[in-house]
């Protein structure tokens, strides 16, 4: 499934301090070097839909790349942990994935604020981590970017999923030029990813011509949000911006319904989920970007979905699953060009390797062409617009981000 086949050395590869071949584990019975991919996500609580979408995308990546010999004496092994969305559990369990030597790249986080906590500690051991579905600018451009003054904070950090700064401009250009809409009244819930989702919006949907009616915000914990629909509905806003996640955005969505205005919300990948729709009896009309195109519309995704399928995985692969299996796969890729460069034996200094490997990653993947800019940015930007209707999201028009 979108493989490379260059051929390795052959014959097992040789123990290192970054790979092992104890007895009956990974594939210590057959002689290889056990090569450990680890993936952080929220596997419990609101958002462990899209968490366990993640964990088991990475989990056929893997079980794709033992089967297939992607990298000839080396056998792969996924260690999955649960940050229940919280920065302190993350940063708990980067500690646990730096500690393993066996790790060589983490898979994840979901959340932007997560990965904050996550990042220093990665980037001080030399780990690579890839997110499917980090998309807070600042966490690969630096605080700096929005005054033009991009810097890479860490080295180690990369990504499947584009920014913020190109989602809420799609989405703002999508509002404006193609729903019609003029006035948006934007509502985040002070997280990371919400806020910064939000602000990118609002610069440019006000350089558009756009009219922000007023800006809000919501404890995302919260599940009555009837004292900001009120001012919602008296603002003469023609649509809701909203900044965040699915758990809150579906009942404020539906809240705002109940009220009697009838104008749609509309968020971003963060509420692109079929939970969305469970969680808000009339989310109909109501819209959201997600990154790239739609899986189920791509050639270069059909064997993913095939196997996926075939996997009997009990939970859908969701909004990143595409994302995280290239995301993972980048990886697996990674180790591969180490382990060629070093005739066919993994390196001795087995992190630092794969991470320089990383800058030389490029493949085709599920989602489309993959590998990474000076930033450690995808080079894809492609975006998808979709809208509720009847139980599911449709898509409406995809577009790839282009800088004024």
């Amino acid at each position: 499934m979108l493989i490379l086949t260059t051929a390795l050395t052959t014959g097992a590869l040789t123990l290192t301090a970054c790979g092992s071949r104890d007895e009956g584990k990974g594939g210590g019975d057959s002689g290889k070097t056990t090569v450990v991919i680890g993936v952080d996500a929220p596997l419990t609580g609101d958002l462990s839909a899209l968490g366990l979408g993640i964990k088991n995308s990475a989990d056929l990546a893997v079980k794709t790349a033992n089967k297939e010999g992607t990298v000839e004496g080396v056998e792969f092994k996924l260690e999955s942990t649960d940050d229940q969305a919280q920065p302190s559990v993350g940063q708990q369990n980067a500690q646990k994935f730096i500690s393993n030597k066996e790790v060589l790249g983490v898979v994840g986080p979901l959340n932007s604020n997560v990965s904050q906590s996550m990042q220093k500690p990665f980037n001080d051991a030399g780990l690579v981590q890839v997110s499917p579905a980090n998309t807070g600018t600042e966490l690969t451009q630096g605080d700096g970017w929005k005054t033009g003054d991009r810097k890479r904070p860490f080295k180690t950090f990369f990504r499947t999923a584009t920014t913020d700064q190109v989602q809420g401009d799609f989405a703002a250009k999508y509002l404006y030029n193609k729903a019609k809409i003029k006035q948006v009244y934007i509502i985040d819930d002070q997280k990371t990813y919400g806020a910064g989702l939000a602000a990118s919006f609002k610069d440019t949907f006000t350089k558009l011509g756009g009219k922000v009616v007023k800006t809000d915000h919501i404890n995302p914990e919260d599940r009555d949000f009837n004292s900001v629909v009120t001012k919602v509905k008296n603002s003469g806003a023609k649509a809701v911006y909203y900044g965040g996640e699915y758990p809150a955005a579906g009942p404020l969505s539906q809240q705002l319904k109940d009220s009697g205005a009838k104008i749609p919300l509309m968020g971003g990948d963060g509420i692109y989920s079929a939970d969305f729709i469970s969680l808000n009896k009339k989310a109909q009309g109501d819209l959201a970007t997600s990154v790239g195109k739609p899986v189920e519309l791509l050639d270069s995704a059909k064997t993913f979905i095939e196997n996926y399928k075939k996997a009997g995985y009990k939970d859908a692969y969701e909004a990143y699953g595409g994302g995280t299996y290239d995301a993972t796969w980048s990886i697996i890729e990674a180790v591969k060009i180490a382990v060629e460069e070093n005739d066919g034996k993994l390196p001795e200094e087995a992190r630092a390797k794969v991470l320089e490997s990383m800058a030389k990653v490029k493949f085709d993947g599920v989602t489309g062409n993959v590998s990474f800019d000076e930033y450690g940015d995808t080079t894809n930007t492609m975006m998808t617009a979709y809208q509720v209707d009847g139980k599911a999201w449709k898509p409406e028009f995809s577009g790839a981000y282009k800088p004024e």
